[in-house]
Formats: C-alpha cells, structure tokens, sequence
C-alpha cells in the first residue's frame, strides 16, 4: 500500500488582497443569483423606487443593475469597491441593531475580484456621473442619471474552475429571476424591471403588497389567500396566507421576511407548517407571503455570509406568535368568516340534529332528494329556500319529536332542547350563509341556494371536517365522552396488538376507547368515543392500535394526534351513496357554518364552493 501524500511544508505567511477576496467570494458569490442579490440589496439601501436588472446569458456574460437611488460620491467609489468598507454600519451597537439589507461591506469587493465591474453614480448635486472601471484606481467623469449603475461582466472570467461548477444559462437564469421575484414582494413600492439577452422579460411598477403578490405568485393565490395582520409586543407579522385549498406539490410558492430580508429559517418554517397542519395533506405545501417584523436587537442577521439565515434571541416566543398568528387566520375559513349570520344559537343548537347517529338513515315518512335528481317540492313542505328562520327552528324541533317517537327507529338520540332563534325584523339578517338544501346529487353532492347563488357541498368532507374539529376540541377540553358497548366487538389480534393495547392503556382511555385483552389471541372493544359511536369498532380500534404500535403513545398524543383524529373522523363521516332528507342537509350547512375551517376538509380539500348568479348567467350566455 502507497503512503499517504505529505504536502511540503510551507512558511506561514500572509495572503494576498486579492486572494482574500475570491475566498470571500466562494463563500458570498455562489452563482450569478448571489451577484444580482447583492446589488438589489445595495440598491434598496440607497433608496431606490425604480430598479432596472438586465442579464446576459443568464447573467454569466453580463449582469446589470441600474437604480436611481442616492448614488456614491466620486471620493467614495474606490472606497466602494474595498474590502470591509461600508457606510451602513460604524460601531458594534449598528451591527446588533441592523436595519440595511446589506452591512458586510465586502460583496462589491468580493464581485470584483472574481468579474470585470465597472460602477457608475451620480448623486443629485452632481453636474455629472463618475465611474470605476476595472483596474482603475481613481473615478473619471461619466455620462448618467442620478443613481447608480454596476456592470458586472465575464463572471469567474479568471477562476475557471468555478466557472465550469455552474449549470446552463437558462438554469442560472431561472436562479436569478427567482431572486428578483423575492425582493420584489418584499418590496412592493419599488419599481422593478427585469431583462434577459436584451428582451424585456418581467416589469413590475410600484404598487400595494396585495396586487404585487398576485402579480408574482398568479391569480390562484390572489384568489384564495387570507390577509393576515397581528402584533403583540415587538412582534408584528403581516402579509398573506394561502388556503389549503390552494397548496401544491412543490414548496416553490414560500416567502417569509424578517424585517424585510428574505430568509430561509428552520424556526418559521416549523411554526407555518404547525399552523397548517390539521388543515392541509402531509405531501402538499401551503402558498404564502408573510413579514414578521420586530426589533432588530431581538434578532441576528450576521449567522451566515450570504444573510439568508438568523437566529432569534426567544425562538420560542417567535415560534408561538407566527404558529399562534396563522392558526387564528386559518380558523377564520368558515362560512360565517365574514360575520353573515346574526346569531351562533341556531346553529351550535342544531349539533344533535347532525350527531353520527342521524347519519345512518333517513327518518321514515320524511321526503328526500335522491341520486336522480328529482325534488318533489308539491309534497315536502319543509325545509324549502323561501321558508323564513323563524320557522326554521320549529322545523327540527317537530323533526326531533318524530324522532323521538319513533322509538324502534333508533334514528336520533335525545339532545338538549332546541330554543328556536326569535324572528328578526330584517329579512336580510335572516340568511344564512350557506343558505338551505334543495336536493342531493349523485348521493355525493348537496345542492343548496343562498342570496348568491348556488351553493354545491361535498357532504363526505364537510361532515369529516365537522366530526374532527369536535372529537379535537372535546380532547383540548379533556371531555371526551365515552359510549360503552351494550356486547363487546372482539377481534383476532396478533401478539403486537395484544402488546400495544396493554403497555398503552392510558393513551387509549384518553381517547375514548376502552380496549380489553381477552386471551393471547384476542382484543375486545368495550367502549369507544361517543362522537364515533355509528362507526366500525373493529376497525377504529385496529387504526388506533397500528397508530400507537408506530409512534408510541405519547408521541401519538403530541406529534401525530391531528392525523389520528383526521382518520377517525373519516371513519364515521357521511358515506357516499347515502340518500339524506332535506332537515339532515340542512343540518349539515348549519353545523358548517358554526365549524372553524370549515372550507375544507382534514386534507386541505374543498368542502363546498359557490356558483355565483352571474356565473351561471355566463353558463347560459344570458344576457349576451
């Protein structure tokens, strides 16, 4: 075997200005984005409303950045392109409280080390611009508007080998687009302009953060995305957050500013995806543009070179104030959001009348709408969309009373009595916004009409969404009722499942069930959550047991408990093919409309959109 090779020892000496800076370089100017960041960045600090980028074979050949800031004194320019010169920091109390996007004082340094630069400035008492060229050690006069101008040419044109290290000239192109897609949301009062091989390819103009993020994120996000404004303290997060509805299969569509920086921290990403979690599928990530802004002595942006990174001095209190921000913002996804409905008593008083024991079956003698579509309006008298809501309670309260009589029936249990919501004086008060069933499509789809429109439910998802946020809030409250079963339901269980009901009893009675070991061989189900008590004992205690057998009790509790819940609210659900009477749809759209996240199910799904009038007008080219 060769001996190792023993590098020949060497002085230690000094290095060379010149080879400091490309090391500075490696680490600040990855790639032709890392250029275009910087100067952005150096433009917004000098006040910039208008900056204009053109690329040059996807920034390789040529980048340029043209601003109409302040600009740079003609004395200052040598000082510009120096290492470690800069004039937005002094003194070590300006770096712990930075506000300027740039503060290293080494990237125009470590660019000109690496690239032919030339910048060009002119301040507003000027008669004239003055430039610095490459290799000049003194600016000479120059053509040129108040503001600056750096020409990057030829990039790694004497470092080869990091040259061949970059990918083709669209890739590189796409890098540096994205960046100024980044600084132009944050940025929405400035002006951006962005060109490639001499062809205009994006132009932004001033305007509010509500167009600029549709301009840059699409029309899909402006239409479904929350406003999201709270402060509490030195903390204040601002900005949008997209629906679930609206997440996608690449996290392509995330910005988040601290203080205005575009930053890639570990710590907010967790606190978003927390936030999202019980409302969106594990393999689809949510759209959004948020800003958290605080005081700049409570973070620290000197962690990393390239100033993607920081560090919190309380993570914890940041983490809980963006988690907290979001899921209150997400919570507001109801169909009473916009505060439509006048009063919460008629429909938190309908939640017996949607309880799983009302979704076996239809009550007998009570009309229904099934899969062919056909409404029998002459013979049902109830539950008809021109019905006012004061007759609305009477409707379930004598519903609740057929129930109740027909005893062998077993359709509904006894609830609290139903208090009718007195009449109101203002018809329009009156509406809900959901509005009231007209029929039943397919045995999938309720159909329903409000003062907008039509209104299309996707029973399965709503009553998931339904059952979920109650079997979560009853666990919250620590008051989840049990139902004991009149005969236990045992089942063949193997050696594992026998182990992980007797080592993790504890977990199990918290969530409802009481599962006993019969014999080595068998499990016997003696009580599950009430909430669930039409559904598969068998195979809700086989999820729950294989759930706890792979992430452990505690674990499951904490970690995995909204996937837990979403699995057991999908068990009992409505099920497709499931004829429901008029009063049962109804219900459906009253207990909607007093669910938190109720616009979609535990997948980030839709449960239910609406077919505005003029919509459907266009359907029909009515009125063209």
């Amino acid at each position: 075997m060769n001996a190792p090779f023993q590098p020949a020892r060497r002085a230690i000496q000094p290095l060379s200005d010149q080879l400091i800076s490309q090391i500075a370089a490696g680490e600040v100017i990855e790639r032709p984005a890392a250029v275009v960041k910087e100067l952005l960045e150096n433009a917004l600090d000098a006040g910039a409303t208008q900056v204009t980028i053109r690329l040059d074979q996807g920034g390789v050949k040529r980048i340029a950045v043209c601003d109409n800031g302040r600009g740079i004194p003609p004395e200052e320019l040598p000082l510009a392109l120096a290492r470690h010169a800069t004039s937005k920091i002094a003194t070590l109390t300006d770096l712990e409280s930075v506000m300027s996007l740039g503060f290293r004082g080494e990237a125009l340094a470590s660019i000109a080390s690496v690239a032919q630069l030339t910048l060009t400035s002119r301040t507003a008492d000027a008669p004239h611009a003055w430039e610095i060229g490459p290799g000049a050690m003194q600016p000479s006069p120059a053509s040129g508007a108040v503001g600056t101008t750096v020409d990057v040419q030829d990039l790694y044109f004497n470092t080869p080998a990091r040259r061949k290290f970059l990918k083709s000239d669209q890739t590189e192109y796409g890098h540096c687009a994205e960046v100024v897609r980044r600084i132009a949301l944050a940025r929405p009062d400035v002006g951006f302009t962005l060109t490639h091989n001499g062809r205009t390819v994006e132009h932004w103009t001033a305007c509010e953060m509500d167009k600029r993020s549709a301009q840059l994120l699409g029309e899909g996000f402006a239409q479904a995305r929350l406003a999201l404004e709270e402060a509490s303290g030195e903390l204040r997060i601002h900005g949008y957050a997209g629906l679930p509805t609206a997440a996608r299969l690449r996290a392509d569509a995330q910005y988040f500013y601290v203080n205005g920086r575009f930053v890639r921290d570990k710590l907010l990403t967790h606190a978003v995806r927390a936030a999202y979690q019980d409302v969106l599928h594990g393999d689809r990530y949510p759209s959004y543009v948020l800003r958290l802004d605080l005081d700049p002595t409570l973070v620290d942006v000197n962690v990393h070179p390239s100033k993607i990174e920081v560090r919190f001095r309380d993570s914890r209190a940041v983490h809980q104030f963006v988690f907290h921000a979001i899921s209150r913002t997400l919570g507001k996804t109801s169909a009473t959001a916009a505060g439509t409905v006048p009063a919460p008593q008629p429909a938190a008083t309908l939640g017996g009348a949607l309880s799983a024991s009302s979704w076996q079956r239809p009550p007998p003698q009570q009309a229904s709408f099934g899969a062919q579509f056909t409404p029998r309006f002459g013979q049902q008298d109830t539950g008809g969309v021109t019905q006012s809501t004061a007759s609305y309670g009477a409707l379930f309260d004598g519903l609740r009373q057929q129930s109740d009589a027909a005893a062998d029936s077993q359709v509904r249990e006894p609830d609290a009595p139903y208090v009718a919501a007195p009449p109101a004086a203002d018809a329009q008060s009156q509406e809900f916004p959901l509005g009231f069933a007209l029929a039943q499509l397919h045995g999938v789809f309720v159909l329903a009409q409000n003062a907008a429109g039509l209104v299309l439910v996707d029973m399965h998802a709503a009553h998931e969404r339904i059952l979920y946020e109650q079997f979560k809030q009853a666990l919250d409250e620590d008051a989840v009722q049990v139902q004991p079963l009149l005969i236990p339901v045992t089942f063949f269980a193997d050696p594992v499942e026998v182990g992980a009901a007797e080592e993790n009893r504890e977990t199990l009675q918290t969530l409802g069930f009481d599962i006993a070991v019969m014999s080595p061989t068998t499990l016997a189900v003696r009580s599950i959550p009430a909430l669930l008590k039409n559904a598969d004992a068998q195979g809700l205690a086989r999820d729950v047991l294989r759930d706890v057998r792979e992430y452990g009790g505690s674990r499951l509790l904490v970690e995995r408990r909204n996937e837990l819940l979403g699995t057991l609210a999908c068990h009992t659900a409505v099920r497709a093919n499931r004829m429901l009477t008029v009063p049962e749809m109804n219900a459906l759209l009253r207990q909607m409309e007093a669910t938190e996240r109720a616009d979609q199910c535990n997948h980030g799904r839709p449960t239910w959109v609406q077919l505005g009038l003029a919509e459907l007008d266009r359907l029909f080219l009515r009125g063209q």
